[in-house]
């Protein structure tokens, strides 16, 4: 029954896609550069005149009206890589930082002329004749499923897993069930964040920064609980306790909210990275969702081979591989979060000297970003302490039956 369902979801996932504005010819990069340089040339003027909030507010209009709305950033992402547009992310965010600290107009102009030049050679190169290699739009198409679903399959096989190698095998269709939620909340949410409310970008940062934020902690409770089973005899109390093998509610409804938390990060934005790329595939859109049938197909690879490889392990390295794997995300996921938040305006960034960005581990050279990372690490250490003090314990208890 689950896989049904999956499949339908799936089927409405590419009929919602190609319900997009798939006909259109494809974007001049080089007149939303356009636009996007006027904008941030009226912030100059604004800022000399010394209203530095209205100038910075004319800088986030530049960035979310156009750089992200427009689709310019994801094509950047799609097409070249994460770092550039992480970059050009920090260098919008770096004028509204000097314009704050009221430095010079001169370094504000040459801010603004770095970052206008960045974007013309992005839009030469989408523009270019380059572009139109079949073969790119094949991979940009496969790649960017990949990526944004990589880590969801990952809690999700790990999770299965879990519950396969625990005899909860009845609570799998809650977790398919809340992965299949998450993509049609997903849909949905880029629905009403692109056609209907027309919320700005800040809206949407807003709204990947939180679920990041939320799912950092779901993940990270999740891995601690795991963590405490470690033990085979931990385990074997744990199974006791349950009559055969069933997980409490509250269990449950922390895996489910894991599973749909883990699809609905990044469902809302690869629906639009999809948008954006199909937009500007011209003729090519076939190889598109060749490239995405072909992103499916290595997620169900993923997915299997976390799913049956891990049931292989012994029962102690499989719940701390597991704990580890979500804990990884949960760290990831908690930078990220604050970085999102923090290009929609609503958190500060105190920057790092010295420290380069690490994207893959979530780490960026900023205090605010490391900080719940700090908290993670800390917290960490203090369950780990607390439950082989608990373990020590209780192996004592049984040290006098033990010896004659």
């Amino acid at each position: 029954m689950s896989r049904k369902v999956i499949l339908v979801l799936l089927i409405l996932f590419v009929i919602i896609l190609a319900w997009q504005e798939t006909s259109q010819a494809a974007t001049s990069w080089e007149k939303v550069v356009d636009k996007i340089e006027g904008i941030l040339r009226q912030s100059l003027n604004t800022y000399r005149q010394g209203d530095a909030e209205k100038a910075r507010g004319l800088v986030n209009e530049a960035y979310f009206g156009f750089f992200e709305k427009e689709g310019l950033e994801r094509a950047i992402l799609s097409k070249h890589s994460s770092n550039r547009a992480a970059l050009l992310e920090y260098k919008f965010s770096n004028i509204k930082k000097l314009m704050g600290n009221q430095v010079p107009v001169p370094e504000v102009e040459q801010a603004i002329t770095e970052l206008t030049g960045m974007l013309r050679e992005d839009a030469a190169r989408l523009d270019g004749p380059q572009q139109q290699n079949p073969l790119e739009n094949f991979l940009s198409s496969f790649l960017i499923l990949v990526r944004e679903g990589f880590e969801a399959i990952l809690i999700l096989g790990a999770i299965v897993a879990y519950l396969v190698k625990s005899g909860n095998q009845r609570r799998i269709p809650t977790i398919y069930y809340s992965a299949g939620l998450a993509v049609l909340a997903s849909i949905v949410t880029a629905i009403v964040l692109q056609l209907v409310l027309r919320l700005s970008g800040a809206s949407n940062e807003i709204l990947e920064g939180a679920t990041m934020l939320l799912a950092a902690i779901v993940l990270f409770a999740v891995s601690h609980w795991m963590v405490g089973k470690a033990e085979a005899k931990s385990w074997q109390r744990y199974i006791e306790d349950k009559v055969q093998g069933s997980l409490s509610s509250g269990s449950a409804l922390a895996l489910g909210a894991a599973a749909f938390l883990a699809v609905y990060r990044e469902g809302a934005e690869t629906v639009l990275f999809y948008q954006a790329l199909l937009n500007n595939a011209a003729g090519a859109a076939g190889l598109v969702w060749l490239g995405f049938a072909a992103g499916i197909l290595a997620l169900a690879a993923i997915f299997l081979l976390v799913r049956y490889g891990s049931l292989k392990i012994p029962l102690k390295p499989f719940f701390l591989g597991t704990s580890l794997l979500l804990y990884y995300l949960a760290f990831v996921f908690a930078g990220d979060g604050v970085k999102a938040l923090q290009e929609a305006g609503v958190a500060g960034a105190t920057p790092v000297p010295g420290l380069p960005a690490i994207d893959f581990l979530g780490i960026y050279p900023t205090w605010e970003t490391l900080l719940p990372q700090f908290i993670l690490l800390a917290a960490a250490a203090l369950g780990v302490i607390c439950q082989r003090r608990q373990a020590l314990a209780g192996r004592s208890g049984h040290t006098p039956s033990a010896n004659p």
